[in-house]
């Protein structure tokens, strides 16, 4: 790892990547100064046309170019043009370009490759500031160390970097029926059961677990769970349940059926009209999408309960294809 100078100058180096994943990137640097090599406006000026994602991304990071250079002179560009901030300090923003750059002899004259050598030559020419590449590619990041080139990922958008941080929206009482034990005598605490119309609710009295709150979900087991509920009511000594819908084998979201526990909870929380956000977490392939938009087309073609659905995803990764099979978007989606 380089060691950088705390109390130095930063000059913040913006692959092409960055700004594609975050077309307002080059705000978010505080009072630091960024810089956007002449390699990476080639790679947006070639992103630039299409109607893909990635092609609207580029056009909008052009514009917010545009927008900066049109409003300074000439040589206020070669000194540095004001990062608009609402309040601060403010940085500058420059563009740096080498008639006389030369590539590396050992790689390949790449795009990332010279994004490379332009950051190892910024950092030469400037030994009295902090030169720091900020990309997003794995790989040129491992280059950029290799090279002792202080190089870090873009992590602004990231609402969390560590997991553990988030609140938990599950409780499993996994030892909940075992020795005889209820859940309640597992909780100890007095249950009152409510039934109104269609709903079972459930009044608890006695010391409420601290970490429960409003819209947790609460179970007696992982997969075969015999009691599911959501927390509707909470304070320090009672609270309020009420009993989920099991969506695992008769009902069905747009014929989807859950498979275990999470999946029951979460197809609730989807189908819940008191809940307006609902934030899902969890590995790949454990059928976040597939859910969400079936309790989408069951409320909106279904229930009527609204007009459209809005689909959105984040940019794709320039290179990367979407699946795995080759073919065009517009080929994948006819």
């Amino acid at each position: 790892m380089v060691r950088l100078d705390k109390k130095a100058t930063r000059l913040y180096v913006l692959d092409t990547n960055v700004l594609i994943h975050d077309p307002t990137a080059l705000y978010h640097f505080d009072e630091h100064d960024v810089v956007i090599p002449m390699t990476v406006l080639e790679e947006l000026d070639k992103h630039k046309n299409g109607i893909r994602e990635i092609a609207r991304t580029a056009r909008q990071i052009s514009r917010t170019l545009s927008d900066l250079t049109n409003q300074v002179t000439f040589d206020e560009i070669q000194k540095g043009i004001p990062i608009p901030r609402i309040s601060g300090e403010s940085g500058r923003l420059h563009f740096l370009c080498y008639n006389d750059l030369k590539p590396f002899d050992s790689l390949d004259d790449s795009p990332d490759n010279r994004i490379l050598a332009e950051t190892c030559r910024l950092r030469d020419e400037r030994p009295d500031a902090s030169v720091i590449l900020i990309t997003k590619d794995i790989n040129l990041r491992v280059k950029a160390a290799a090279l002792k080139v202080p190089v870090e990922d873009y992590l602004n958008d990231r609402a969390f970097s560590d997991s553990d941080a988030m609140i938990e929206g599950a409780q499993v009482y996994a030892s909940a029926g075992q020795d005889g034990a209820s859940l309640w005598e597992a909780l100890n605490v007095e249950v009152t059961v409510e039934r109104i119309g269609h709903h079972t609710f459930y009044q608890l009295s006695g010391n409420m677990p601290r970490h429960w709150h409003v819209g947790m979900l609460v179970s007696d087991s992982e997969n075969g769970a015999e009691f599911e509920a959501i927390v509707r009511e909470i304070s320090p000594s009672s609270a309020r349940l009420q009993l989920l819908t099991n969506y695992r084998h008769h009902a069905g979201v747009w014929g989807v059926h859950a498979h275990d526990s999470r999946q029951n909870f979460t197809l609730n929380l989807l189908m819940d009209p008191e809940i307006d956000l609902v934030t899902i977490a969890g590995n790949a392939g454990t059928g976040k999408t597939f859910m969400t938009l079936a309790a989408a087309f069951q409320q909106t073609l279904d229930a009527k309960r609204f007009e459209r659905i809005v689909f959105t995803r984040a940019p794709i990764p320039m290179g990367e294809d979407i699946g795995f099979l080759p073919g065009t978007e517009e080929e994948k989606m006819s």
